[in-house]
């Protein structure tokens, strides 16, 4: 019925790691971005969604994140092309690695932003403003 998409907010030294999507992207295709994708169909499994946001991030900017991963938040949207998908961004912290548009089919740029930059950002649209600002509020906890 739907898609599961997950997204990782990546946080390392005071800053959020952000992607401009590949204009070739179906969805939101030049936007920035969370670095994320879809849940593959795994059968009986454990840990899927936090082993696939570990998966894409690796796969698509070449780092690693913690073991430990927080719950954001979710969403639901439609693609451009009817597809529902449902969206859940984790609040991941970086390990290591320096990233890079690994995958220039899906990123074509990278950024580390501060949560003011992003928020002002005229490229984020309104629903990665809203992932960070809550990922934000989880750091003050």
């Amino acid at each position: 019925m739907f898609i599961v998409n997950v997204e990782g907010a990546v946080r390392r030294a005071g800053k959020w790691l952000i992607v401009k999507r590949s204009r070739k992207e179906e969805h939101a295709g030049g936007m920035l971005s969370l670095v994320g994708g879809k849940v593959d169909l795994e059968g009986n499994s454990i840990d899927i969604l936090e082993r696939t946001v570990k998966r894409e991030i690796l796969e698509e900017v070449g780092v690693t994140v913690a073991d430990k991963m927080e719950y954001v938040h979710s969403t639901s949207f439609v693609t451009d092309s009817g597809k529902h998908v449902i969206d859940i961004v984790f609040l991941c912290e970086h390990e290591q690695g320096e990233a890079f548009a690994k995958s220039p089919d899906e990123v074509e740029n990278i950024e580390w932003l501060t949560t003011e930059e992003v928020l002002g950002h005229p490229q984020a649209p309104s629903y990665v403003k809203e992932s960070i600002k809550r990922a934000a509020v989880l750091l003050q906890k």
